[in-house]
């Protein structure tokens, strides 16, 4: 028997819960892409997106994947040759790093592991090391969803001014921004990139890097193509300039949707929310773990992200309890990424929870009572007392 029947819910590192508002704004004909309301639209959708990014100068929108704006914001502030420092605790930052190569860059790499934030001192050191300020970058992970580790970008923003380096300091926002306090102005962070379909709460398909007038100032490449050129969609002069072509025109009714709820609710009331919410989750996770195998990749809570949280049992109870969230009771537990190899029967022991972007109390306890009937019914030995735990955290909002 399937108890799944009905709506299914998605417990996963993004794609992330669509709501209701944002469905339906994108239930429309297709809009006039020359003149009224979709370029009105368009333009109000600027100024939201620099405040839900703390502040930022300049933004381009584009019509990708998170993938897409790792390429577009490294196209536009190197050339084929120059070097990048490149600050590695996870999966996704690694694949900056892939990216930075594929693009002819020399990047170096430091890399703290998986379980580890970053040194400050070794980053210090490698850029007073390079006393010629050969390397044109810093790029960093804020959140890493395969990890679910968290890093510092104050911290580092220190430690570049500590070595006087005047590298740009770039920062991958994609699973935190909408759902860990991100301050790019104040942080000093020049180019921050992020995409649609986690904390912003629209379907996947559309990319933003947001970018310091510093960054905008910074010479423009051979790895500059047409495409990915954030001057001409940063400083639009008509609807088709922000995309370089037919704009993404349902997305854009989702997109206006979604930062509608966003603008009201507020950043500061959004970045208590998913802290709290995370916290109720990190509970439960807590007291199964007392009994069990349970356990969270990000030992330290301050080190964790709000957005997702990584998780590991003994292989292969976490491919199990997935299967059987998703067969029989309709809820969908994201898989691992980058902590073992796929091929490894060791990566059926890594699971990943989704918290982010639109999330309320009664779906974070309908996830853990799910979760908890699948631990019984699979016979995977854990703690008692989860789900209070979980509700305790919640009453005492």
């Amino acid at each position: 028997m399937t108890l799944s029947n009905g709506r299914h819910y998605l417990a996963i590192p993004g794609p992330s819960v669509l709501p209701a508002p944002v469905l339906r704004a994108m239930q429309r004909p297709a809009p006039n892409i020359y003149t009224g309301a979709l370029v009105d639209l368009t333009d109000s959708l600027v100024p939201d997106l620099k405040t839900v990014a703390g502040g930022a100068d300049n933004v381009a929108m584009y019509i990708c994947n998170g993938h897409g704006v790792w390429e577009a914001s490294l196209s536009n502030i190197a050339t084929r040759g120059d070097r990048v420092l490149c600050l590695v605790t996870g999966y996704f930052g690694a694949g900056w790093v892939n990216v930075a190569r594929g693009l002819g860059l020399d990047a170096e790499v430091l890399d703290f592991g998986s379980q580890a934030e970053i040194d400050f001192d070794q980053v210090e050191a490698a850029l007073r090391a390079d006393s010629s300020h050969e390397f044109k970058a810093v790029i960093c992970v804020h959140a890493d969803t395969s990890t679910s580790g968290r890093n510092d970008i104050a911290g580092v923003r220190k430690a570049i001014d500590a070595a006087a380096h005047p590298a740009l300091f770039m920062v991958d926002c994609i699973a935190s921004m909408g759902c860990d306090p991100f301050l790019m102005q104040d942080w000093g962070v020049d180019v921050a990139i992020t995409a649609s379909q986690k904390g912003l709460m629209t379907p996947a398909g559309m990319g933003f890097v947001f970018f310091s007038d510093k960054a905008k100032a910074a010479q423009i490449g051979e790895l500059c193509s047409p495409y990915w050129d954030w001057r001409v969609r940063a400083e639009a002069a008509a609807l088709y300039n922000y995309f370089d072509g037919t704009a993404p025109t349902q997305h854009l009714y989702a997109l206006r949707a979604a930062l509608d709820m966003m603008m009201e609710e507020g950043m500061a009331a959004i970045w208590a929310r998913h802290d709290h919410l995370a916290r109720a989750y990190w509970a439960a996770f807590e007291a199964w773990g007392a009994g069990g195998d349970l356990r969270m990749h990000i030992a330290d809570p301050d080190k964790r992200s709000r957005a997702v949280t990584a998780l590991s049992l003994p292989a292969p109870l976490a491919s199990e309890l997935r299967r059987w969230m998703e067969d029989t009771a309709g809820v969908t537990l994201g898989i691992s990424l980058g902590l073992v190899p796929m091929d490894d029967p060791a990566w059926h022991g890594y699971f990943r929870v989704g918290h982010m972007g639109h999330i309320n109390a009664h779906m974070v306890m309908g996830v853990l009572g799910t979760m908890d009937a699948g631990f019984k019914a699979l016979g995977i030995a854990h703690g008692e007392g989860a789900v209070s735990a979980a509700a305790q955290v919640m009453a005492g909002s």
